[in-house]
Order: structure tokens, then sequence, then C-alpha cells
């Protein structure tokens, strides 16, 4: 492949919807044909998007607990680890699975606060994130700062959409500050595409300090921007995607618009009675 398809088709794979990975891949290699072309010329753009989507995945022989695979908690040569397991694993990055699991014990100076956060995380992510969670707390910025993570996924492709949360934090314990992002994925595609891509900025101070009032914080700040983005859609479906698109007729049914033509107007969608011409 040149350098420029590689680009190409690497910026295919990094805009990949949540939980559609597979399905980017699968017609990537329609394109450039075979799984070699993948392994040797993707295999970068796989890693970044695992790490970058915070993708979440089980550890062989622990249960239903999820991991988080990211770039805080990468030690390299594909293996990533857990500090709440006390575990590091091998990835596959194409295939999304954890394997070669071994024990790993966490050296930080800020070793006590990680493991106080997580566990004032997991009370918090256990109510506020019911469908596939995973979180981690890892030492950060030459462990001078905790970076904390936050995943919680949806899919239902039946239905035709998937979506994603992340939050992304890093708390200084020098100065008791927390900053980080907040990201919102959601994908639509039933008869077309429409996608929801959302950033939202953290930077507050936590008075005290402690690994509660940090959770209190981010509890705080994740409620006031789920209750900003509710308030926006309710202003989007009022107004601008109402000038976009059609509302439902009274019937509140949707039309087939395959067979309008054959619709004879207000009789077959119910709007009005049927007269017979004399």
């Amino acid at each position: 492949m040149s350098t420029d398809a590689i680009k190409t088709v690497s910026s295919f794979i990094l805009d990949a919807p949540p939980g559609e990975l597979q399905d980017v891949i699968s017609d990537v290699k329609s394109l450039i044909g075979g799984d070699a072309s993948i392994t040797a010329n993707l295999a970068p753009a796989v890693e970044t998007y695992n790490k970058e989507q915070l993708i979440s995945t089980k550890l062989p022989g622990a249960g239903g607990k999820l991991v988080i695979v990211s770039e805080y908690n990468d030690l390299g040569d594909g293996r990533f680890y857990d500090t709440e397991a006390n575990s590091s694993w091998a990835f596959d990055h194409i295939t999304q699975k954890a394997s070669s699991v071994q024990s790993y014990v966490l050296e930080s100076k800020n070793a006590d606060l990680i493991k106080s956060l997580l566990k004032s995380l997991a009370p918090h992510v256990s109510e506020h994130y019911p469908s596939l969670p995973a979180y981690g707390a890892y030492p950060s910025n030459d462990d001078t700062t905790v970076a904390l993570v936050i995943t919680g996924n949806k899919y239902s492709p039946a239905n035709y959409w998937n979506g994603r949360w992340r939050s992304i934090y890093n708390f200084d314990p020098s100065t008791n500050t927390l900053t980080g992002e907040l990201k919102v994925d959601v994908h639509y595609y039933e008869d077309g595409n429409v996608r929801l891509l959302t950033t939202h900025a953290v930077d507050v101070e936590v008075p005290g300090g402690s690994a509660t009032d940090v959770v209190k914080a981010i509890a705080k700040k994740e409620k006031e921007y789920q209750e900003k983005l509710n308030d926006a859609f309710g202003l989007l479906s009022e107004g601008a995607f109402k000038s976009l698109r059609r509302q439902l007729p009274i019937t509140r049914q949707k039309i087939d618009w395959d067979k309008i033509g054959s619709y004879r107007l207000g009789q077959q969608v119910g709007l009005f009675p049927t007269h017979e011409q004399s």
C-alpha cells in the first residue's frame, strides 16, 4: 500500500463508531484486500483507536470484570495492566482480546491514593453506568498525578445504534485540581447516518483532596454535563430538527415513501373519510 492509501484507510479506522470497529476493518479488507495488509499497515491505527476509545476487555479467568485499554496503563510490547485486578495482560488490538494474564504490582508514590480512588469510584460507576462499564486509576505525568478513566458502552445493532461515554481525568494531589474531558459518541445508522460527537472540558479545584472528594467532584461534573445534553436535545428536537425533517403525519405512523405514488391522497393514510364519486 502507498503512504497516502495507508493514511486514508487509517482515517477510516480512527473514525469508527462505538462497537463497529470490526465492521470497519471488514470493509477495509474488501477495499485493500486480505488480512496481511491489515496487520502490516493498519495495526498502528487500530492500536491508537483502541487506546483513545478506552476499549474494555475481559481478562481470562477473571469472571465478568472489564478492564480498560488506554495510554495510561500501557506497558509497551502489547501489554497493559490494571491496578485493581493487580494483573497485566497481552492485548490483540485487531481482535480486541486479552491473553497471557500475569500478576502485576503497582509501584507508585500515589499507590495508596489510587487504591482509595478505585474504592470510591466503584459505587459511582455502578450507580451511573448501567451498561458495560469499566474504570481505572493509574500513575500519570511521571507519577506526579493520577489518571482516572471511566467508560460506559451501549450497543444495539439490531436497532441500528451504538454509543459510548468516556470520562478522562487527571488529579494533581499537590494542588487538589481535577482536569479532563467528557466525551460522548452515539451513532444512528438506520437508512442513513446520524452521529453525535461531543467533548466537554473539566477544570475544577477539589477542596479537601481526598478520594471521596474527588469522586464527588466527578459525579457533580458528569451530572451537570448530562443535564446540559438533555436540554440541548430538547432544543434540537423542537427547533433545528423540525426544520430539517418532515414531522410524522397525524396518524403518528411513518409513510412508506416507496409506495407514496400509489396513495390516494388522504384516503390510504386514513386522514379523511372515503367518498365514492357519482
